[in-house]
């Protein structure tokens, strides 16, 4: 026999979105926040020479901004207002979460509640305000040593380029957080999401196109559009999956009521870290790269040649790749989780793993067990983003714009939305049912 939320939940179609009229609010508003931030990724700095600009960015497209373009959907190579995008945010957001575990103060705040939440997002702000500071810094006198390309380099250049750029970044932070609250879904990871997409387009056109030279066969073609479609699906299935630790909660009484021994379950994600290993492993390689590309002039030898084999299809840039993708989906892991603070989570309310004694053993437990999914959570990332590595290999060019870091956070962003969208209506249909309960007498007539 279903339960009433099963019933429901069966229930939720076209019909009920109709009748949503939140729901569609919310929508509308999110989508409105994301044409506002597409807009802005087309107002460029002022003090550029846009042809310079064109120029230097197709040599470019390998390093460290190359990335950021991708991600910020091509904001970068047109040096908008919104360069940054929300990275500064992203990078205070895990500094803040590993400081956490490592600080006192910031981990009392943390158990706090919603109080210590605030100061700690607070405290994030600031964090994010000084680093897209430093970056836009950085990105000044970056640009001012291409030559041509800044018509008045000097200090009130980087000052304008500080300010703009950071601006840019705050007020994507400021959008993030309306769209969170008015909108639907994470509004952070649906500004990444808009700014991947919007590439999506390109990059399959771009696959035609070298079909058409015939750079490539239209076998070739239409295997990689079909390899797309079976990294999205595993993609799809590997976030999805979990590992369920049974709990069981005694019979307890609480006031004058008896309560019955329940049932419940622990769910473990196969990949807890997200998408952030790749995020982290692919700055960290293409920074050599990058400072090289600033500095072709000057640079050495030596650099050079780590440039080389660092490059994109290189067998040491995988080796590397894979192997920072193993060790940050660790790190990550355990930063996110604590098993500690689960099993005595499940102390405090009577809750136990068959088996299993609560307290230390508890806690041992979950580890030996997160241990072994986020292996095969590691493994999974590393397949997924060394597959467009080998296919560069094999073709050489720039055959798919979209790496594996932007499949995983596409699949990701659009099921949290997805199951979001699919929360709204639940709610909506259940407060339908109360009206109507209101409005029923107690003899039902």
């Amino acid at each position: 026999m279903a339960s009433a939320a099963e019933q429901l939940a069966a229930n939720v179609n076209w019909s009920a979105f109709s009748k949503a009229e939140e729901l569609q609010r919310r929508i509308w508003f999110t989508l409105g926040a994301l044409v506002v931030y597409r807009l802005g990724t087309f107002i460029p700095l002022p003090g550029i020479d846009p042809d310079t600009l064109a120029r230097i960015m197709e040599q470019q497209t390998q390093g460290l901004l190359g990335m950021f373009n991708m991600l910020s959907g091509g904001a970068v190579e047109r040096m908008a207002i919104f360069a940054l995008n929300v990275m500064p945010y992203i990078s205070a957001s895990i500094i803040m979460q590993v400081m956490a575990t490592v600080s006192p103060t910031l981990e009392k705040l943390k158990k706090e509640g919603e109080s210590g939440r605030k100061t700690i997002n607070q405290y994030t702000r600031y964090l994010t305000v000084g680093l897209a500071a430093a970056q836009s810094w950085a990105i000044a006198r970056g640009l001012e040593t291409q030559a041509g390309l800044v018509v008045s380099p000097g200090l009130f250049f980087e000052v304008t380029t500080v300010v703009t750029l950071t601006g840019g970044v705050m007020f994507l932070m400021w959008l993030g957080e309306q769209i969170t609250s008015r909108g639907i879904g994470n509004g952070i990871s649906l500004i990444i999401f808009a700014g991947i997409v919007a590439n999506l387009l390109q990059g399959f056109v771009g696959t035609l196109e070298l079909a058409r030279k015939g750079s490539i066969g239209w076998p070739s073609a239409i295997g990689l559009y079909l390899l797309v479609i079976v990294v999205i699906t595993f993609i799809v299935f590997m976030e999805r999956a979990q590992r369920r630790l049974l709990v069981q909660y005694p019979k307890r009484q609480i006031g004058n009521r008896m309560i019955d021994s329940q049932n419940s379950h622990l769910p473990l994600k196969l990949n807890t870290s997200g998408v952030i290993p790749p995020i982290f492993a692919s700055s960290l390689l293409v920074l050599p790269i990058t400072v090289a590309q600033f500095n072709a002039e000057n640079a050495p030898d030596w650099l050079s040649e780590v440039v080389r084999l660092l490059g994109h299809g290189q067998p040491l840039y995988m080796l590397l790749y894979g192997a920072l993708i193993v060790f940050f989906a660790f790190f990550y892991t355990a930063v996110v989780f604590n098993p500690n603070d689960t099993a005595d989570n499940l102390k405090k309310y009577g809750g136990f793993i068959p088996g299993i004694r609560p307290g230390r053993k508890t806690a041992e437990y979950i580890d030996y067990v997160l241990t072994r999914l986020t292996v095969i959570g590691a493994g999974y990332l590393v397949l997924v983003c060394l597959v467009p590595e080998f296919i560069l290999a094999q073709y050489g060019g720039n055959l798919l714009l979209l790496g594996g870091t932007s499949f995983l956070i596409i699949v990701s962003v659009t099921m949290d939305t997805v199951a979001q969208v699919h929360s709204h209506l639940l709610a909506h249909q259940y407060e339908g049912l109360i009206k109507k309960a209101r409005f029923k007498s107690p003899r039902g007539t």
